[in-house]
């Protein structure tokens, strides 16, 4: 039995279904253009929803460019910082595409941007599975509030909010729900 989590309700709504589609459509055509082309990029996916926005982002590559681009997911849960502050979590697969990451510009994807310590623990998981030529980051929202020097290179919506605010970020492949909310 799968527990679907509380519809967002009584919040504010950022960005709806069709803004987040479009969001990830902008950030494809600026991978493209920032790496001249499809060739070489492999996108990972930071478990949750960070994986299926690489997908979605893979497919709109695949779309204009009529070439897949290889997306695979990036489980960091050991590699964090935090263990021993929050409670235990399932760790997720971590599955690197075929042909791996050696020499390959590698787009990581997350879906909130905040004190970059995901992104710090997704660089260190990365060492273990390979050495890219490059890594760059896409993140569907940047809420600022960075306790690192780590800065997003392609962001769907960029949301100042302050501490005591929360987003929620709701995919149907995830959630059965879909946008962007502040609590």
């Amino acid at each position: 039995m799968t527990v679907q989590p509380e519809p967002v309700t009584g919040n504010r709504t950022v960005l709806d279904s069709e803004a987040v589609s479009r969001s990830l459509t902008r950030i494809a055509h600026e991978i493209l253009e920032r790496n001249k082309g499809p060739h070489d990029l492999v996108l990972l996916g930071i478990p949750s929803r960070g994986v299926p926005l690489a997908q979605r982002i893979a497919a709109k590559l695949a779309e204009v460019e009529g070439t897949e681009v290889p997306v695979g997911s990036l489980d960091v849960t050991m590699y964090r910082d935090d263990l021993r502050m929050r409670p235990a979590r399932t760790l997720l697969p971590t599955q690197i595409p075929p042909g791996g990451i050696d020499g390959r510009t590698v787009v990581l994807v997350d879906d909130v941007l905040f004190s970059g310590r995901t992104i710090r623990a997704a660089l260190d998981a990365m060492n273990d599975v390979g050495r890219p030529e490059s890594v760059q980051l896409a993140v569907l929202v940047d809420r600022g509030h960075r306790q690192l020097p780590i800065r997003a290179d392609f962001v769907g919506k960029n949301l100042p909010t302050s501490l005591v605010e929360q987003v929620a970020v709701r995919l149907n492949e995830t959630d059965d729900q879909e946008g962007v909310f502040i609590k």
